[in-house]
Protein backbone atom coordinates (compact mmCIF):
# COMPACT_ATOMS: atom_id res chain seq x y z
CA UNK A 1 0.00 0.00 0.00
CA UNK A 2 1.11 3.43 -0.35
CA UNK A 3 1.42 5.80 2.28
CA UNK A 4 -1.08 8.00 1.37
CA UNK A 5 -3.45 4.61 1.77
CA UNK A 6 -2.33 3.75 4.15
CA UNK A 7 -3.22 6.96 5.83
CA UNK A 8 -6.78 6.61 4.61
CA UNK A 9 -7.14 3.13 5.94
CA UNK A 10 -6.28 4.80 9.41
CA UNK A 11 -8.57 7.56 9.26
CA UNK A 12 -11.44 5.82 7.55
CA UNK A 13 -11.37 3.59 10.65
CA UNK A 14 -11.21 6.06 13.71
CA UNK A 15 -14.89 5.98 14.89
CA UNK A 16 -15.11 2.39 14.63
CA UNK A 17 -15.76 1.83 18.17
CA UNK A 18 -17.82 4.15 18.87
CA UNK A 19 -21.47 3.82 19.47
CA UNK A 20 -23.49 4.90 16.30
CA UNK A 21 -26.13 6.83 18.83
CA UNK A 22 -23.31 8.95 19.88
CA UNK A 23 -22.99 10.52 16.59
CA UNK A 24 -24.16 14.14 15.90
CA UNK A 25 -26.64 14.45 13.19
CA UNK A 26 -27.71 17.56 11.79
CA UNK A 27 -24.77 19.25 12.31
CA UNK A 28 -23.71 22.70 11.39
CA UNK A 29 -23.28 23.73 7.94
CA UNK A 30 -19.19 24.78 6.87
CA UNK A 31 -20.43 28.08 6.84
CA UNK A 32 -21.45 28.24 10.10
CA UNK A 33 -18.04 29.09 11.78
CA UNK A 34 -18.57 29.29 15.79
CA UNK A 35 -19.85 26.08 17.08
CA UNK A 36 -18.71 26.73 20.86
CA UNK A 37 -21.99 26.46 21.76
CA UNK A 38 -23.08 23.65 19.34
CA UNK A 39 -22.99 20.64 21.72
CA UNK A 40 -25.22 22.19 23.77
CA UNK A 41 -27.98 21.46 21.49
CA UNK A 42 -27.93 17.88 21.07
CA UNK A 43 -26.90 16.88 24.44
CA UNK A 44 -29.09 15.65 27.42
CA UNK A 45 -29.27 18.19 30.43
CA UNK A 46 -27.60 15.22 32.45
CA UNK A 47 -24.89 15.65 30.02
CA UNK A 48 -23.87 19.14 29.89
CA UNK A 49 -24.26 19.33 33.58
CA UNK A 50 -21.83 16.82 33.91
CA UNK A 51 -19.52 18.03 31.44
CA UNK A 52 -19.85 21.54 32.20
CA UNK A 53 -18.67 21.30 35.73
CA UNK A 54 -15.44 22.03 36.98
CA UNK A 55 -12.87 19.25 37.84
CA UNK A 56 -13.22 19.80 41.43
CA UNK A 57 -17.21 19.34 41.07
CA UNK A 58 -16.78 16.51 38.75
CA UNK A 59 -14.16 15.06 41.88
CA UNK A 60 -16.46 15.57 44.38
CA UNK A 61 -19.56 14.04 42.64
CA UNK A 62 -17.71 10.77 41.48
CA UNK A 63 -16.39 10.68 45.32
CA UNK A 64 -19.84 11.20 46.77
CA UNK A 65 -21.48 8.44 44.33
CA UNK A 66 -23.82 11.11 42.83
CA UNK A 67 -22.19 10.25 39.31
CA UNK A 68 -20.75 7.08 38.64
CA UNK A 69 -17.19 7.11 36.66
CA UNK A 70 -18.68 4.93 33.73
CA UNK A 71 -21.33 8.01 33.61
CA UNK A 72 -18.86 10.93 33.55
CA UNK A 73 -16.57 9.13 31.15
CA UNK A 74 -19.79 8.55 28.70
CA UNK A 75 -21.40 11.22 28.94
CA UNK A 76 -17.85 13.23 28.16
CA UNK A 77 -17.28 10.78 25.38
CA UNK A 78 -20.94 11.92 23.99
CA UNK A 79 -19.37 15.67 23.58
CA UNK A 80 -15.97 14.41 22.64
CA UNK A 81 -17.22 12.84 19.26
CA UNK A 82 -19.18 16.18 18.97
CA UNK A 83 -16.02 18.19 19.30
CA UNK A 84 -14.40 15.62 16.97
CA UNK A 85 -17.48 16.20 14.32
CA UNK A 86 -16.81 19.84 14.51
CA UNK A 87 -12.88 20.65 14.59
CA UNK A 88 -11.09 16.86 14.00
CA UNK A 89 -9.40 17.03 17.14
CA UNK A 90 -8.94 13.34 17.98
CA UNK A 91 -7.00 10.71 16.94
CA UNK A 92 -7.35 7.61 18.99
CA UNK A 93 -10.71 6.54 20.40
CA UNK A 94 -10.74 4.04 22.72
CA UNK A 95 -14.64 3.48 24.02
CA UNK A 96 -14.05 -0.51 25.54
CA UNK A 97 -10.80 0.00 27.33
CA UNK A 98 -11.78 3.39 29.17
CA UNK A 99 -15.73 1.92 29.94
CA UNK A 100 -14.32 -1.22 31.59
CA UNK A 101 -11.44 1.15 33.57
CA UNK A 102 -14.52 3.55 34.99
CA UNK A 103 -16.16 0.45 35.52
CA UNK A 104 -13.35 -1.08 37.63
CA UNK A 105 -13.30 2.51 39.94
CA UNK A 106 -16.95 2.29 40.10
CA UNK A 107 -16.75 -1.03 41.49
CA UNK A 108 -13.88 -0.44 43.80
CA UNK A 109 -15.87 2.66 45.31
CA UNK A 110 -18.67 0.51 45.69
CA UNK A 111 -16.65 -2.15 47.70
CA UNK A 112 -14.10 0.04 50.10
CA UNK A 113 -16.20 3.25 50.34
CA UNK A 114 -13.26 5.09 49.26
CA UNK A 115 -11.80 6.59 45.91
CA UNK A 116 -9.00 5.26 44.19
CA UNK A 117 -6.70 7.94 44.12
CA UNK A 118 -7.45 12.22 43.89
CA UNK A 119 -8.67 11.66 40.06
CA UNK A 120 -11.32 8.83 40.91
CA UNK A 121 -13.28 8.46 37.93
CA UNK A 122 -11.78 11.64 36.15
CA UNK A 123 -11.88 11.53 32.22
CA UNK A 124 -7.90 12.60 30.97
CA UNK A 125 -7.39 13.23 27.32
CA UNK A 126 -3.90 13.38 25.92
CA UNK A 127 -1.83 14.38 23.30
CA UNK A 128 -1.05 12.15 20.57
CA UNK A 129 2.05 11.38 21.63
CA UNK A 130 1.70 10.37 25.14
CA UNK A 131 2.17 6.45 24.92
CA UNK A 132 -0.65 3.93 26.18
CA UNK A 133 -0.02 0.29 25.59
CA UNK A 134 -1.49 -1.73 23.00
CA UNK A 135 -2.42 2.03 20.86
CA UNK A 136 -0.75 3.55 18.57
CA UNK A 137 1.09 6.74 18.95
CA UNK A 138 1.57 8.21 15.33
CA UNK A 139 2.09 11.80 16.07
CA UNK A 140 1.38 12.66 12.75
CA UNK A 141 3.76 10.23 11.08
CA UNK A 142 2.33 7.64 8.82
CA UNK A 143 5.33 5.11 9.22
CA UNK A 144 4.07 5.15 12.46
CA UNK A 145 1.24 3.67 12.06
CA UNK A 146 0.57 0.21 13.50
CA UNK A 147 3.03 0.20 15.86
CA UNK A 148 1.67 0.27 18.82
CA UNK A 149 2.97 1.19 22.31
CA UNK A 150 4.69 -1.78 23.93
CA UNK A 151 3.63 0.00 27.46
CA UNK A 152 2.43 2.91 28.94
CA UNK A 153 4.81 6.24 29.67
CA UNK A 154 5.22 6.56 33.13
CA UNK A 155 2.63 9.76 32.89
CA UNK A 156 0.08 7.85 32.04
CA UNK A 157 0.68 4.92 34.69
CA UNK A 158 0.93 7.99 37.55
CA UNK A 159 -2.73 9.35 36.18
CA UNK A 160 -4.17 5.93 36.51
CA UNK A 161 -3.10 5.35 39.91
CA UNK A 162 -4.24 8.56 40.69
CA UNK A 163 -7.90 7.16 39.45
CA UNK A 164 -8.20 9.05 36.06
CA UNK A 165 -9.38 7.48 33.14
CA UNK A 166 -7.64 8.53 29.94
CA UNK A 167 -10.51 7.77 27.15
CA UNK A 168 -9.28 9.66 23.95
CA UNK A 169 -5.80 10.97 22.53
CA UNK A 170 -5.80 14.31 20.37
CA UNK A 171 -4.16 15.51 17.01
CA UNK A 172 -1.06 17.23 16.63
CA UNK A 173 1.05 18.57 13.65
CA UNK A 174 3.11 16.55 11.74
CA UNK A 175 6.62 16.49 13.67
CA UNK A 176 5.08 18.33 16.45
CA UNK A 177 7.29 21.33 15.66
CA UNK A 178 4.96 24.16 14.39
CA UNK A 179 2.44 26.02 16.09
CA UNK A 180 -0.56 24.83 14.02
CA UNK A 181 -2.39 21.03 13.81
CA UNK A 182 -1.97 19.81 10.68
CA UNK A 183 -0.50 15.92 9.67
CA UNK A 184 -1.18 13.22 6.17
CA UNK A 185 -3.15 10.93 8.69
CA UNK A 186 -5.97 12.96 10.51
CA UNK A 187 -6.01 16.49 9.11
CA UNK A 188 -6.59 19.74 10.27
CA UNK A 189 -8.00 20.78 13.65
CA UNK A 190 -10.20 24.00 13.38
CA UNK A 191 -10.62 26.45 15.82
CA UNK A 192 -14.11 25.71 17.28
CA UNK A 193 -14.86 29.94 18.12
CA UNK A 194 -14.31 30.50 14.41
CA UNK A 195 -13.50 27.30 12.31
CA UNK A 196 -12.11 29.39 9.62
CA UNK A 197 -9.24 29.90 11.96
CA UNK A 198 -6.51 27.34 13.30
CA UNK A 199 -6.38 25.91 16.90
CA UNK A 200 -2.77 26.31 17.46
CA UNK A 201 -0.07 23.82 17.68
CA UNK A 202 1.62 21.49 18.30
CA UNK A 203 -0.84 20.42 20.92
CA UNK A 204 -4.02 21.91 18.91
CA UNK A 205 -6.32 18.86 19.38
CA UNK A 206 -6.26 19.46 22.84
CA UNK A 207 -6.90 23.21 22.76
CA UNK A 208 -10.20 22.63 20.35
CA UNK A 209 -10.91 19.48 22.77
CA UNK A 210 -10.86 21.52 26.20
CA UNK A 211 -12.85 24.25 24.41
CA UNK A 212 -15.93 22.41 23.44
CA UNK A 213 -15.74 20.70 27.01
CA UNK A 214 -15.44 17.43 25.26
CA UNK A 215 -12.76 16.31 28.07
CA UNK A 216 -12.46 17.94 31.54
CA UNK A 217 -8.59 17.97 31.69
CA UNK A 218 -6.23 17.50 28.67
CA UNK A 219 -2.66 17.09 28.43
CA UNK A 220 -0.23 18.53 26.13
CA UNK A 221 3.41 19.09 25.56
CA UNK A 222 5.49 22.38 25.12
CA UNK A 223 8.95 22.71 23.70
CA UNK A 224 8.08 25.89 21.79
CA UNK A 225 4.77 27.18 23.10
CA UNK A 226 2.70 24.28 22.33
CA UNK A 227 0.58 24.00 25.35
CA UNK A 228 -0.01 28.10 25.33
CA UNK A 229 -0.72 28.52 21.48
CA UNK A 230 -3.60 26.33 21.35
CA UNK A 231 -4.56 27.61 24.85
CA UNK A 232 -4.75 30.86 24.02
CA UNK A 233 -5.99 30.78 20.57
CA UNK A 234 -8.93 28.59 22.21
CA UNK A 235 -9.54 29.87 24.98
CA UNK A 236 -8.80 27.72 27.72
CA UNK A 237 -6.21 27.42 30.63
CA UNK A 238 -3.07 26.20 29.66
CA UNK A 239 0.39 25.73 31.82
CA UNK A 240 3.87 25.36 30.86
CA UNK A 241 5.81 24.22 33.66
CA UNK A 242 9.83 23.78 34.34
CA UNK A 243 12.10 21.38 32.81
CA UNK A 244 11.54 17.79 34.14
CA UNK A 245 8.89 18.31 36.44
CA UNK A 246 6.58 16.44 34.81
CA UNK A 247 7.84 12.55 33.89
CA UNK A 248 8.02 12.21 29.86
CA UNK A 249 9.63 9.49 29.61
CA UNK A 250 8.16 6.53 27.48
CA UNK A 251 6.27 9.34 25.58
CA UNK A 252 7.44 9.24 21.61
CA UNK A 253 9.19 12.81 20.62
CA UNK A 254 10.53 14.88 18.26
CA UNK A 255 14.06 16.19 18.57
CA UNK A 256 14.95 12.92 20.54
CA UNK A 257 19.11 13.69 22.02
CA UNK A 258 18.50 17.46 21.89
CA UNK A 259 18.53 17.89 25.63
CA UNK A 260 19.47 21.79 25.66
CA UNK A 261 16.05 23.02 25.61
CA UNK A 262 13.57 20.15 26.41
CA UNK A 263 9.36 19.48 25.88
CA UNK A 264 7.65 19.36 29.11
CA UNK A 265 4.00 17.82 29.36
CA UNK A 266 1.78 20.24 31.09
CA UNK A 267 -2.40 20.38 31.56
CA UNK A 268 -4.98 22.15 29.78
CA UNK A 269 -8.10 23.00 31.27
CA UNK A 270 -11.36 25.31 31.57
CA UNK A 271 -10.30 26.29 35.08
CA UNK A 272 -7.15 26.68 36.94
CA UNK A 273 -8.51 24.48 40.25
CA UNK A 274 -8.03 21.26 37.62
CA UNK A 275 -4.99 22.88 36.79
CA UNK A 276 -3.79 22.92 40.30
CA UNK A 277 -5.02 19.35 40.90
CA UNK A 278 -3.15 18.35 38.15
CA UNK A 279 -0.02 19.20 38.86
CA UNK A 280 -0.14 18.70 42.83
CA UNK A 281 -1.18 15.19 41.88
CA UNK A 282 1.25 14.27 40.14
CA UNK A 283 3.96 15.08 42.24
CA UNK A 284 2.18 13.15 44.85
CA UNK A 285 3.48 9.89 43.34
CA UNK A 286 7.09 10.80 43.50
CA UNK A 287 7.61 10.46 39.56
CA UNK A 288 11.45 11.11 40.13
CA UNK A 289 11.53 7.43 40.86
CA UNK A 290 10.12 6.23 37.72
CA UNK A 291 11.55 8.91 35.53
CA UNK A 292 14.84 9.53 36.37
CA UNK A 293 15.35 13.05 34.41
CA UNK A 294 12.49 14.46 36.93
CA UNK A 295 14.14 16.56 39.44
CA UNK A 296 13.21 15.86 43.15
CA UNK A 297 11.41 18.82 43.86
CA UNK A 298 7.83 17.85 45.71
CA UNK A 299 4.64 20.45 45.92
CA UNK A 300 5.10 23.10 48.13
CA UNK A 301 2.41 24.31 49.91
CA UNK A 302 4.51 27.12 50.98
CA UNK A 303 5.21 28.57 47.82
CA UNK A 304 2.26 28.01 46.23
CA UNK A 305 1.15 30.48 49.77
CA UNK A 306 3.41 32.70 48.17
CA UNK A 307 6.04 32.83 50.72
CA UNK A 308 8.72 34.35 48.26
CA UNK A 309 6.13 36.91 46.77
CA UNK A 310 4.85 38.83 50.12
CA UNK A 311 2.84 35.77 50.88
CA UNK A 312 0.21 36.82 48.47
CA UNK A 313 0.07 40.20 49.93
CA UNK A 314 0.11 43.12 47.58
CA UNK A 315 1.91 41.73 44.16
CA UNK A 316 3.88 43.59 41.38
CA UNK A 317 3.46 42.32 37.99
CA UNK A 318 5.53 43.72 35.05
CA UNK A 319 3.77 43.50 31.53
CA UNK A 320 5.83 43.14 28.49
CA UNK A 321 3.50 45.24 26.15
CA UNK A 322 5.60 44.20 23.01
CA UNK A 323 8.71 42.18 22.60
CA UNK A 324 10.63 44.16 19.94
CA UNK A 325 10.30 42.70 17.13
CA UNK A 326 6.58 42.37 16.76
CA UNK A 327 4.04 44.50 18.43
CA UNK A 328 0.65 42.38 19.53
CA UNK A 329 -2.78 43.37 17.63
CA UNK A 330 -5.66 45.81 18.98
CA UNK A 331 -7.19 42.53 20.97
CA UNK A 332 -4.08 40.98 22.62
CA UNK A 333 -3.28 45.15 23.65
CA UNK A 334 -7.12 45.05 25.06
CA UNK A 335 -6.52 42.19 26.88
CA UNK A 336 -3.41 43.67 28.59
CA UNK A 337 -5.19 46.72 29.42
CA UNK A 338 -8.01 44.62 30.97
CA UNK A 339 -5.34 42.82 32.85
CA UNK A 340 -3.63 45.69 34.09
CA UNK A 341 -6.73 47.74 34.77
CA UNK A 342 -8.19 44.21 37.17
CA UNK A 343 -4.45 44.21 39.33
CA UNK A 344 -4.93 47.39 39.91
CA UNK A 345 -8.31 47.68 40.88
CA UNK A 346 -7.30 44.22 43.37
CA UNK A 347 -4.82 46.56 44.96
CA UNK A 348 -1.77 44.77 43.12
CA UNK A 349 0.91 47.03 41.42
CA UNK A 350 1.83 46.86 37.73
CA UNK A 351 5.20 48.20 36.18
CA UNK A 352 5.98 48.00 32.56
CA UNK A 353 8.75 45.34 31.74
CA UNK A 354 11.31 46.29 29.27
CA UNK A 355 11.72 43.43 26.41
CA UNK A 356 15.45 41.98 26.75
CA UNK A 357 17.30 40.46 24.28
CA UNK A 358 14.72 38.79 22.48
CA UNK A 359 16.25 38.71 19.05
CA UNK A 360 19.15 37.09 20.62
CA UNK A 361 16.90 34.49 22.92
CA UNK A 362 14.71 33.23 19.51
CA UNK A 363 17.51 33.00 17.58
CA UNK A 364 19.67 30.70 19.90
CA UNK A 365 16.58 28.59 20.32
CA UNK A 366 15.67 28.51 16.19
CA UNK A 367 19.51 27.35 16.08
CA UNK A 368 19.42 24.47 18.71
CA UNK A 369 16.29 23.26 17.27
CA UNK A 370 17.67 23.64 13.53
CA UNK A 371 21.00 21.68 14.40
CA UNK A 372 19.74 18.36 13.68
CA UNK A 373 16.11 18.86 12.78
CA UNK A 374 16.53 18.69 9.20
CA UNK A 375 17.72 15.17 9.27
CA UNK A 376 15.02 14.30 12.43
CA UNK A 377 12.11 15.05 10.38
CA UNK A 378 12.80 13.37 7.10
CA UNK A 379 13.79 10.19 8.88
CA UNK A 380 10.45 9.70 10.88
CA UNK A 381 8.32 10.92 7.94
CA UNK A 382 10.00 8.67 5.20
CA UNK A 383 8.21 7.52 3.10
CA UNK A 384 5.80 10.39 3.22
CA UNK A 385 7.09 14.01 2.43
CA UNK A 386 7.89 16.49 5.78
CA UNK A 387 4.99 19.00 5.15
CA UNK A 388 6.53 22.53 4.85
CA UNK A 389 3.70 25.02 4.92
CA UNK A 390 0.60 25.31 7.30
CA UNK A 391 -1.30 26.79 4.34
CA UNK A 392 -4.82 25.67 3.52
CA UNK A 393 -5.27 26.82 -0.27
CA UNK A 394 -2.32 25.89 -2.98
CA UNK A 395 -2.81 29.44 -3.55
CA UNK A 396 -1.22 31.27 -0.42
CA UNK A 397 1.94 32.08 -0.65
CA UNK A 398 3.63 29.54 0.90
CA UNK A 399 5.20 29.29 4.25
CA UNK A 400 8.37 27.34 4.81
CA UNK A 401 8.61 26.23 8.49
CA UNK A 402 11.26 23.62 8.05
CA UNK A 403 15.20 23.80 7.63
CA UNK A 404 16.01 23.28 3.73
CA UNK A 405 18.76 21.09 4.25
CA UNK A 406 21.13 20.09 6.99
CA UNK A 407 22.80 22.52 9.21
CA UNK A 408 26.06 21.81 9.01
CA UNK A 409 26.74 22.38 12.34
CA UNK A 410 30.03 20.97 13.84
CA UNK A 411 29.42 19.39 17.52
CA UNK A 412 32.09 21.99 19.00
CA UNK A 413 29.59 24.71 16.99
CA UNK A 414 26.58 23.55 18.69
CA UNK A 415 28.22 24.15 22.00
CA UNK A 416 28.65 27.75 21.65
CA UNK A 417 25.48 28.08 21.19
CA UNK A 418 24.89 25.90 24.06
CA UNK A 419 27.12 28.19 25.78
CA UNK A 420 25.29 31.55 24.70
CA UNK A 421 21.96 30.16 25.85
CA UNK A 422 23.46 29.48 29.18
CA UNK A 423 24.58 33.30 29.07
CA UNK A 424 21.46 34.59 28.15
CA UNK A 425 19.69 32.97 31.17
CA UNK A 426 22.18 34.23 33.41
CA UNK A 427 21.83 37.41 32.02
CA UNK A 428 17.75 37.22 32.71
CA UNK A 429 18.13 35.52 35.81
CA UNK A 430 19.90 38.96 36.93
CA UNK A 431 17.82 40.99 34.92
CA UNK A 432 14.90 39.99 37.02
CA UNK A 433 16.82 40.57 40.62
CA UNK A 434 17.65 44.37 39.84
CA UNK A 435 14.10 44.75 38.98
CA UNK A 436 13.77 45.50 42.92
CA UNK A 437 14.77 49.10 42.55
CA UNK A 438 11.46 49.65 40.35
CA UNK A 439 8.90 47.75 42.41
CA UNK A 440 8.25 49.48 45.70
CA UNK A 441 7.66 46.37 47.33
CA UNK A 442 11.29 45.16 48.16
CA UNK A 443 11.18 42.47 46.41
CA UNK A 444 11.84 42.00 42.29
CA UNK A 445 8.99 41.50 40.14
CA UNK A 446 6.20 38.88 41.14
CA UNK A 447 5.77 37.69 38.02
CA UNK A 448 5.85 38.90 33.82
CA UNK A 449 2.64 39.41 32.11
CA UNK A 450 2.73 39.50 28.45
CA UNK A 451 1.15 38.05 25.77
CA UNK A 452 0.85 34.21 24.32
CA UNK A 453 1.02 35.31 20.22
CA UNK A 454 1.01 38.52 19.15
CA UNK A 455 -2.61 38.24 17.28
CA UNK A 456 -5.74 35.99 18.71
CA UNK A 457 -6.00 32.58 16.12
CA UNK A 458 -5.18 33.94 12.96
CA UNK A 459 -6.39 31.94 9.51
CA UNK A 460 -5.06 28.33 8.89
CA UNK A 461 -1.47 28.29 7.58
CA UNK A 462 -0.89 32.30 8.68
CA UNK A 463 0.46 31.69 12.39
CA UNK A 464 3.97 32.95 11.45
CA UNK A 465 5.72 33.44 14.83
CA UNK A 466 5.99 31.56 18.22
CA UNK A 467 8.09 33.78 19.97
CA UNK A 468 6.38 35.34 22.69
CA UNK A 469 6.29 31.31 23.81
CA UNK A 470 9.58 30.28 22.40
CA UNK A 471 11.25 32.91 24.84
CA UNK A 472 10.26 31.36 28.13
CA UNK A 473 11.52 27.69 26.23
CA UNK A 474 14.97 28.53 26.41
CA UNK A 475 14.95 30.45 29.77
CA UNK A 476 13.02 27.66 31.29
CA UNK A 477 10.28 30.25 33.13
CA UNK A 478 6.60 28.11 34.21
CA UNK A 479 4.44 30.19 32.34
CA UNK A 480 0.06 30.04 32.59
CA UNK A 481 -2.06 30.74 29.68
CA UNK A 482 -5.17 32.84 31.11
CA UNK A 483 -8.05 33.48 28.86
CA UNK A 484 -9.58 37.39 29.30
CA UNK A 485 -11.99 38.06 26.86
CA UNK A 486 -13.24 37.65 23.02
CA UNK A 487 -12.25 39.78 19.42
CA UNK A 488 -15.01 42.78 19.66
CA UNK A 489 -15.03 44.59 15.91
CA UNK A 490 -15.82 48.11 17.52
CA UNK A 491 -13.46 47.64 20.60
CA UNK A 492 -10.52 46.15 18.47
CA UNK A 493 -10.30 48.44 15.14
CA UNK A 494 -6.74 48.75 13.50
CA UNK A 495 -4.80 51.50 14.61
CA UNK A 496 -2.57 53.71 12.41
CA UNK A 497 1.54 52.86 12.20
CA UNK A 498 3.95 54.19 10.19
CA UNK A 499 7.24 52.63 11.97
CA UNK A 500 8.05 48.35 12.19
CA UNK A 501 10.10 46.60 14.29
CA UNK A 502 10.52 43.92 11.58
CA UNK A 503 9.14 42.82 7.92
CA UNK A 504 7.12 40.26 10.18
CA UNK A 505 5.91 43.14 12.08
CA UNK A 506 4.73 45.13 9.23
CA UNK A 507 3.19 41.94 7.58
CA UNK A 508 1.27 41.34 10.95
CA UNK A 509 0.03 44.56 11.21
CA UNK A 510 -1.04 44.30 6.97
CA UNK A 511 -3.08 41.10 7.79
CA UNK A 512 -4.79 42.24 11.02
CA UNK A 513 -8.80 42.61 9.98
CA UNK A 514 -10.98 42.27 13.03
CA UNK A 515 -13.99 40.73 10.81
CA UNK A 516 -11.28 38.08 10.25
CA UNK A 517 -10.67 36.89 13.77
CA UNK A 518 -14.45 37.38 14.77
CA UNK A 519 -15.12 35.49 18.59
CA UNK A 520 -11.68 34.71 18.65
CA UNK A 521 -10.57 34.34 22.35
CA UNK A 522 -8.00 37.02 23.81
CA UNK A 523 -5.36 35.43 26.21
CA UNK A 524 -2.42 36.56 28.14
CA UNK A 525 0.34 34.72 29.97
CA UNK A 526 1.30 35.07 33.59
CA UNK A 527 5.13 33.82 33.60
CA UNK A 528 7.40 33.05 36.85
CA UNK A 529 11.21 32.25 37.46
CA UNK A 530 12.70 28.74 37.35
CA UNK A 531 11.07 25.71 39.95
CA UNK A 532 8.32 28.33 40.35
CA UNK A 533 5.57 26.44 39.48
CA UNK A 534 3.32 26.51 42.28
CA UNK A 535 4.07 30.16 42.88
CA UNK A 536 2.58 30.74 39.15
CA UNK A 537 0.00 28.97 39.83
CA UNK A 538 -0.91 30.62 42.83
CA UNK A 539 -0.57 34.03 41.40
CA UNK A 540 -2.30 33.05 37.95
CA UNK A 541 -5.32 32.45 40.22
CA UNK A 542 -5.12 36.08 41.82
CA UNK A 543 -4.65 37.49 37.74
CA UNK A 544 -7.76 35.22 37.19
CA UNK A 545 -9.92 36.32 40.06
CA UNK A 546 -9.22 40.17 39.38
CA UNK A 547 -9.94 39.76 35.90
CA UNK A 548 -13.45 37.94 36.77
CA UNK A 549 -13.98 40.87 39.66
CA UNK A 550 -13.76 43.38 37.02
CA UNK A 551 -15.58 41.62 34.61
CA UNK A 552 -18.55 40.94 36.74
Amino acid sequence: MSWQEIAAEKKAHQLDSVPKEWLASGLPSTNDLNIIEFPRTVLSPLDIEITESTVSSLLSQLAEGKWSAVQVTTSFYKRAIIAQQLTNCLTEIFVDRALSRAKELDEHLEKTGTVAGPLHGLPISLKDQISIKGIDSTMGYVSWIGKPAEKNSVLVDILESLGAVPFVKTNVVQTLMWVETVNNIFGRTSNPYNRSLTSGGSSGGEGALVALKGSPLGVGSDMGGSIRIPSAFCGVYGFRPSFHRVPYAGCVNSLEGEDAVVSVLGPHCNSLDGIKLFYKSVLSKDPWLKDPLVIRKRWSEEEYNLVDHGNGGQLCFAIMWDNGLVVPDPPIKRGLEMTKNALLAAGHKVIDWTPYKQAEITETLQAIWDSGSYEDFRRAAAPEPVIESMRLLPEDTPLQIRPDKPSGMTAFDLWQVHKKRRDLRQEHAQLWEDSVSKTGTGRPVDAIICPAAPYVAPPHGFCTTPKYTMTFNLLDYPAMVIPVSHVDQQLDVKQPRSEFYTQDDREGYERYDPKIHEHAPIAIQVVGRTMEEEAVIAMSEVVDRALKAANA
